[in-house]
Order: structure tokens, then C-alpha cells, then sequence
């Protein structure tokens, strides 16, 4: 086996040459194919890290485009919801000017027959007096009657008096022909106003089913933006639950500096008809009208919220939030290569930029409700104190200064100075950015 391995391998003399003399050292065989084994494991556990490393790489840049399609497709989704919702509000509020001038036509239309009504009333009064006043006529022309054919037997000899009879008779004659006239006349107007009292029924009856189609063509109107606003306002309603912040505070902060339009709708007529089809479609329209500025004010807080990634090249998470070798760690670790942009997460001010002790190049940007987010161990710093950045904006490039061991980002999300864990915002961020 030796004869074999020295004919394989044969033995070889290394020289080394000094001022002193000349000395060298022998490589048998065996000591050869331990140099050789050593150098084939190194190669290959170079081969083996490398192949890691490669399909790191590759398996973030797939998350990232995962990343990107879901927020395209939520983008799409918000803006078709908001189109829709817009739509619809149009609608709605197109619906209603139609309900409020056929309610307008029908309060005409009732007072129209209130009037024809209160006329027919006048005159059944007038055809009443008019008849008492007939009647009196007719009795008190029987009455002159007998007593001009009692006066025409008295005065046989009065020829004075008889021609006054005779001209009380043609007065009494006269007056009953124009009473009977006016009596006639009054029985047409009344004819008339019944007829126009059956019309302003048949009218109403009209107004009234168009205003039953009109009530539920807006149900459906309605329950279309009501749906629409409960798959808008979901998404934002998680972004919060994900990251474990309350917003009830933010949003009565935002809900004060609110400059928004809107407000509750009234009715602009009034109607001696039943008004609650109005007033349902009023309190449903108003209850639309607050939740859609109840997800203007969720979007405006979630837009304030440190929720992007600050990595957004190639990288891979090397340490995350909480203790660590007995001490506690108040941020996450990104590692990539050196230069890699740092983006902020959210719209702010800078607070600091600048070197401090163990962070190394550090910037820090205070967000709206009290948030501060910090980028340390930063290469180069591209922004200055006092500068106000937009999320997204490059604020500076991956490096290792201060302490640390290697090409990294030590990223911190804090509240009113209390850290708090970033996975949970980046995570939560997804279903938004």
C-alpha cells in the first residue's frame, strides 16, 4: 500500500533558503493527501455558502415581487372601489333630486286639490244660500200672489193699486229667473270641481308608484355603496389590528384638523304627505356619507404610519426584535450588500442625521402621532436635520459603522420613546403598500 501511494504520490522536498544556510522539509505521501483533502473541503464549503447565498437571493427577490403584484392589485382594488363608490354616489344623489321634484309635484298637486275642494266647499255654501234664498223667493212670490188676488178682489175699483200689484209680481218673476240662473251656473262650477278633484287622485295616484319605484331603486343604490364601503374600509380596519396600534386616538386627532366636505343631507321641501321613504333615504344617505369619511380619515392615519419596508434591494432579515445575549434588542437587522438604498417608511421630518456611539451614521424622522423611526450603521447619510422626506424617499446607503460586524441596517420604530417592534408595521404594510 506504501509502494503504491509513493509511486502515486512520490515523496517531494520543499526548500527554504536563509542567510543561516539552506534547510528543507519532505511531503510524503501522506502528509500530501492531507493538503489535498483539506483543500477539496475548502472548496467545498465555498461551493456550498456560495449556493446558499444564491438561493437567498433568489427567494427574496421573489417575495419582493409577490410584494409588489399584491400591492398593485390593492392599489386597483381601491381605485375601482373609489370609482364605483363615486358612481354611486352620483347616483344616489341623482335619485334623490328626482324623489324631492316628484314630492314637489305631489305638494302641488294636493294643493291644488286642496284648493278645488275648499272652492266646491264655497260654492255647495253658495248653491245653499242661494236655494234659502230661492225658497224665500218662490214663499214670499205665493204670498203676493194670494194677496193680489185678495187686493184684486178689494179693488175692483183701484186701478193705482192694481198696477202696483202688478209691478211687485214682474220684480218677484225677474228675481226668480236670475236666482235660477245663478243656481244653474254654481251646479256647473261644482261639476267642474269634482271632476278636477278625481284628476288631482288619479295624479297623485301616479306620483305616489313612481315614488315607490324611485324608493327602490335607491335601496338598491344604497345597498351597493354600503357594500362598497364595508370591502373598502376592511382592509384599513387590519392594517391596524395587524400592527397592534390602536387608532382610535389618531383618529379623533386627524378627525379635528379634518378639511374635508360634507354634512348631513335635509330635506329641501315640505310635505303634508308621509315623508318617512325621505327620511329613510336621508339617514341611509347620511350614514354613507360618515363612513365614507370614516375610511378617509383610516387612510390618511395609515398613511402616516411607518408601514413600508426600508429595504428594498436585495437583503435578507438577520436578526429581529427582543432579547438577545441577555441584552435587549429595540430594532430589526437587514443585511445586503454595501450601498444598498434606505428608504424611509413613512413621511416625516428629520430630527437627526449625523454619528452616535454605537449606531454609527444614524438618521432619525419623526412621523405624525408621536412615532420616530431610526436607519443606523449607515454607509452615507443623503439627507440633513430639519429635512422633511416622503415615504419612499432615499435617506441613505446600507454600510457597517459603529458597532457592528458586518454590512447591515439596524432599523427602530418608536412611540412617545418606547420601542416597539417593526415586523408588525411591515407586515401590516403589506395589505397597503
Amino acid at each position: 500500500m506504501a509502494l503504491r501511494l509513493d509511486r502515486v504520490l512520490p515523496e517531494q522536498r520543499l526548500y527554504l533558503k536563509s542567510d543561516e544556510g539552506t534547510r528543507f522539509f519532505r511531503l510524503r505521501a501522506g502528509t500530501q493527501i492531507g493538503l489535498l483533502m483539506g483543500g477539496a473541503l475548502l472548496v467545498g464549503w465555498s461551493v456550498i455558502v456560495t449556493a446558499f447565498f444564491l438561493l437567498d437571493n433568489i427567494a427574496a427577490g421573489n417575495s419582493r415581487d409577490q410584494s409588489e403584484r399584491a400591492q398593485l392589485a390593492y392599489e386597483g382594488r381601491l381605485e375601482a372601489l373609489s370609482e364605483e363608490r363615486d358612481a354611486r354616489a352620483g347616483e344616489a344623489e341623482q335619485a334623490l333630486e328626482r324623489f324631492y321634484v316628484a314630492l314637489e309635484e305631489v305638494s302641488k298637486m294636493q294643493e291644488a286639490l286642496l284648493a278645488s275642494e275648499q272652492r266646491v266647499r264655497e260654492l255647495e255654501t253658495g248653491v245653499e244660500v242661494i236655494q234659502r234664498t230661492l225658497r224665500r223667493a218662490v214663499a214670499e212670490r205665493d204670498t203676493a200672489r194670494e194677496e193680489r188676488r185678495v187686493a184684486l178682489a178689494q179693488l175692483e175699483n183701484a186701478p193705482a193699486a192694481a198696477a202696483a200689484a202688478q209691478a211687485a209680481r214682474a220684480d218677484a218673476e225677474d228675481t226668480a229667473t236670475a236666482l235660477a240662473e245663478v243656481l244653474g251656473h254654481t251646479a256647473l262650477e261644482r261639476d267642474e270641481a269634482i271632476g278636477v278633484a278625481r284628476s288631482a287622485d288619479a295624479e297623485i295616484a301616479r306620483m305616489a308608484a313612481a315614488a315607490e319605484r324611485v324608493a327602490e331603486r335607491n335601496d338598491r343604490i344604497f345597498g351597493r355603496l354600503e357594500d362598497a364601503m364595508e370591502t373598502s374600509l376592511k382592509p384599513l380596519r387590519q392594517v391596524f389590528e395587524r400592527s397592534g396600534v390602536s387608532p382610535d386616538s389618531m383618529l379623533q386627532e386627524v378627525r379635528r384638523g379634518y378639511s374635508g366636505q360634507g354634512g348631513p343631507l335635509e330635506p329641501t321641501i315640505s310635505t303634508r304627505g308621509d315623508a318617512s321613504v325621505m327620511d329613510r333615504d336621508t339617514s341611509r344617505a347620511n350614514r354613507l356619507l360618515n363612513e365614507m369619511e370614516e375610511i378617509d380619515l383610516h387612510r390618511i392615519v395609515a398613511e402616516s404610519l411607518p408601514l413600508d419596508h426600508p429595504v428594498r434591494g436585495a437583503h435578507r432579515r438577520t436578526s429581529g426584535f427582543g432579547p438577545r445575549w441577555g441584552r435587549m434588542h429595540s430594532g430589526m437587522d437587514f443585511a445586503g450588500a454595501r450601498g444598498t438604498p434606505i428608504h424611509s417608511t413613512a413621511d416625516g421630518v428629520v430630527t437627526y442625521a449625523g454619528w452616535q456611539s454605537g449606531y454609527g451614521k444614524l438618521v432619525k424622522i419623526r412621523h405624525a402621532f408621536g412615532f420616530e423611526t431610526r436607519y443606523a450603521h449607515l454607509n452615507q447619510i443623503r439627507v440633513t436635520k430639519g429635512q422633511r422626506v416622503s415615504r419612499g424617499e432615499r435617506i441613505g446607503d446600507m454600510g457597517t459603522t459603529g458597532r457592528s460586524t458586518g454590512v447591515h441596517l439596524h432599523y427602530e420604530v418608536r412611540r412617545n420613546g418606547s420601542a416597539i417592534n417593526p415586523a408588525t408595521f411591515i407586515t401590516a404594510g403589506q395589505d397597503v403598500f
